[in-house]
């Protein structure tokens, strides 16, 4: 009876959404091909410090992203990143909860500039 049970039983990597998370590299060839907004979800100080070039910033931390996606267009792609790639992987499951399909995890924003990826630094005074 016990192994019959682990036959019916649903597998655990069933049970979630897929997860959306793309490489860096894998950033560049696929925005090439399926254009999306791009969203930092950082504080507006590390937006201000460095970013990507034609990123929106939406600061998951302080609570202005959860108020703002509810407005966004659900058929639009969106591509989110972060310090680390824990913050936007957080924003990407509350997207996904909210009936968003089109939704991509790109990591670090580190990991992206060192990538070749545009950035628009903050002018050192």
């Amino acid at each position: 009876m016990f192994v019959l049970a682990l036959f019916c039983a649903q597998p655990l990597w069933a049970q979630e959404k897929p997860k959306a998370v793309l490489a860096a590299t894998e950033y560049k060839e696929v925005s090439k091909k399926e254009k999306g907004v791009l969203v930092d979800v950082r504080t507006p100080e590390e937006f201000e410090a460095g970013h990507l070039k034609k990123a929106r910033n939406s600061d998951f931390r302080g609570g202005k992203f959860a108020q703002e996606f509810a407005g966004w267009d659900k058929d639009k792609t969106y591509y989110l990143y972060c310090a680390s790639g824990n913050r936007s992987g957080q924003a990407l499951k509350l997207m996904q909860e909210a009936g968003f399909t089109n939704v991509y995890n790109i990591g670090g924003y580190k990991d992206l500039k060192a990538a070749g990826l545009k950035t628009k630094e903050e002018k050192k005074k």
